[in-house]
Parts: C-alpha cells; sequence; structure tokens
C-alpha cells in the first residue's frame, strides 16, 4: 500500500459506465448465524447503464459532492434521488477517503437511467464504480481485499462491480467467480412500476420454514454448465436447458408481495420469450428473445399498468 504523501496532490477525472446486472438464476442455499441469507446467483451486466463522472483535487479536508440527474431516456428511475449519505455512490466516495486516509475534494456527477429498487443493482453499480474510478485515480491505496471488504461493507452486490464480468457470485455476494464463453442474449426487462426492497422480499422468502430445504433446488453452475454444453443447433433444447438455468427461489416470494410480476411473465411467455425470469428479488422480470426484432414487437405488444415499464436490453461483455 502506498503512503498517502504520495498522493496528496494528486488531480484527475474520469468518465466510466455502471452497468445494470441481471440475475440468471438465483439459489437460496443457506443463512449465516447472523441472518444472512447465502446464495448461489449467475450476474451478468446490461448495456442499460447509469454514466459517471469522478474528479478530485488536493484539499485540506475529504469533501465529497453528488450532483445526480436523470436521463431523458430513462425508465423507472423517480425525479428525486437519494442524496447525500443515502446515496450509495457518496457513501462509496466517503468510505474510500476514510480507509485510504485521503485528503481530497471528490466531486461527482451521476446521470441514471438503472430503474430504482427494480432488481437491476443500480444504486450498487454507481457504488462500484466510484470505487473503481478512486482506485484508478489513487492505484495502491487500498490492497485489493480492503477494497473489496469496502464493496461489501456498502452492499452485497458491490463486489461484483468492482469489475463488472459475468461470474457466478456466492455467499452473501463476497465471492464473485468470473465466467467465460456465454453467448449474448437479447432482452426484454419489463417491471409493474413497482419497487421491491431486497430485505422485505427475503423476510417473505424467510417466513417458510422450509424455504431452505425445497425439493428441487439445484445449482446455478450445474443449470449453468448443461446451458452451455447444449448443441447451438438445437433450439428447443437450448432453450428448455435456459429456463431451467433462470430459476429464482426469491420468485415465489416476490410474486406473494407483487401479484403483476406473475401476469408479466405470463405476457412475455406469449409474446414469445424463449424462457422467462426474474432479476434479483424483483419486481423486474425479463424475457429472453431469439431477436432484437422479436423483443420489440412484444415491447409494443405488451400491456402494462400505471407505471409500468418495459425496454430492450442486452448482456454485455465485460468491462
Amino acid at each position: 500500500m502506498k503512503a498517502r504523501a504520495d498522493f496528496a496532490r494528486v488531480s484527475g477525472r474520469l468518465d466510466l459506465v455502471a452497468p445494470a446486472k441481471l440475475n440468471l438464476g438465483l439459489r437460496v442455499v443457506g443463512r449465516r448465524a447472523d441472518g444472512y441469507h447465502l446464495i448461489e446467483s449467475l450476474f451478468v451486466p446490461l448495456d442499460l447503464v447509469d454514466e459517471l463522472r469522478v474528479e478530485v483535487t488536493p484539499a485540506d479536508q475529504p469533501t465529497v459532492r453528488l450532483k445526480s440527474s436523470v436521463a431523458a431516456d430513462a425508465l423507472g428511475v423517480p425525479a428525486a434521488l437519494p442524496p447525500g449519505a443515502e446515496n450509495l455512490a457518496q457513501r462509496a466516495a466517503e468510505g474510500f477517503l476514510r480507509a485510504a486516509g485521503l485528503s481530497w475534494s471528490v466531486s461527482l456527477e451521476l446521470l441514471k437511467r438503472i430503474p430504482v429498487a427494480a432488481g437491476l443493482g443500480g444504486g450498487s453499480s454507481d457504488a462500484g464504480a466510484v470505487l473503481r474510478a478512486l482506485d484508478a485515480l489513487a492505484p495502491g491505496a487500498l490492497s485489493r481485499r480492503r477494497l473489496a471488504a469496502l464493496g461489501l461493507s456498502l452492499g452485497a452486490d458491490v463486489p461484483f462491480f468492482l469489475s463488472p464480468s459475468p461470474a457466478l457470485v456466492e455467499g452473501v455476494g463476497e465471492r464473485v467467480t468470473p465466467i467465460g464463453g456465454l453467448p449474448p442474449l437479447c432482452l426484454v426487462l419489463a417491471n409493474p412500476g413497482q419497487g421491491l426492497s431486497t430485505a422485505r422480499v427475503f423476510a417473505a422468502f424467510s417466513s417458510h420454514r422450509d424455504a431452505l430445504t425445497r425439493a428441487g433446488s439445484g445449482s446455478t453452475l450445474r443449470s449453468l454448465s448443461d446451458w452451455l454444453a447444449e448443441d447451438p443447433g438445437d433450439s428447443e433444447g437450448r432453450a428448455r436447458r435456459l429456463a431451467e438455468l433462470l430459476e429464482n427461489d426469491l420468485e415465489e416470494a416476490a410474486r406473494r408481495l407483487c401479484p403483476e410480476i406473475g401476469q408479466i411473465q405470463a405476457c412475455l411467455a406469449e409474446m414469445g420469450a424463449q424462457a422467462v425470469g426474474m432479476s434479483g428479488s424483483g419486481a423486474t422480470s425479463f424475457g429472453v428473445f431469439s431477436t432484437p426484432s422479436e423483443a420489440k414487437s412484444a415491447i409494443r405488444n405488451m400491456t402494462l399498468r400505471g407505471d409500468g415499464w418495459a425496454r430492450l436490453a442486452g448482456t454485455s461483455p465485460a468491462r
């Protein structure tokens, strides 16, 4: 680790993107003594992104200023975003300065596109992008281990966003193993216009005493291996294996809290999705389509109530 004096006069600016993530399947495989659930899930970044500018200058005292706005093409993003310490991006910057002992003035400009409380990891991705930027501007100020620990203290998804590429995520989110060879996927993301907090969905999941011993609960990694091993020419076989991969143990609980999730998933299937799933703790569902034209047609023909929304997205390679 470098001495604080090495960075005392550092100034610089970085522009970067913070991608949304999709869970291709999520298994709850245990529970720690402190109540945190242990998961196994395949995380993939999407081409739906927030944009972030991080600028640092020397200062007598560490300060962080955040300016946020909503992109014109955003769906499911409130006009008023969480301010100050409620915003994960600002908390990430403050945490980095504190852990590294740096006296910097940090300016954050955040342009939001990723829907809020939608199971797409928007806030966690913003935090991960801030940590990536500050780590690049002060290389070696924090070890890889301390940076990962700081990310986990901000949120279970943040360690994934320190290097957002397809990965098997395990434990409470701290074990991230990159996975290669995934084909690109054309997706329709759809949401009933209701936010679901992760804590609330896990609480509903835990209310069922048999939640962790459900018959048929399988392995995300095994389902992934079976899917990738399918003959590319066997479209029905690949679709069947993909549907198995997309099983999400939180879906039943999320549907009890938000029945519209089931209605949206039925609609996606009727519109021709090869497979349908739910990302994270919801309430965003997604359908996998063969081509962008089929996905766009599904969006045009979907009927969503109130603040519900649907949009095209695709999986993204490593950033």
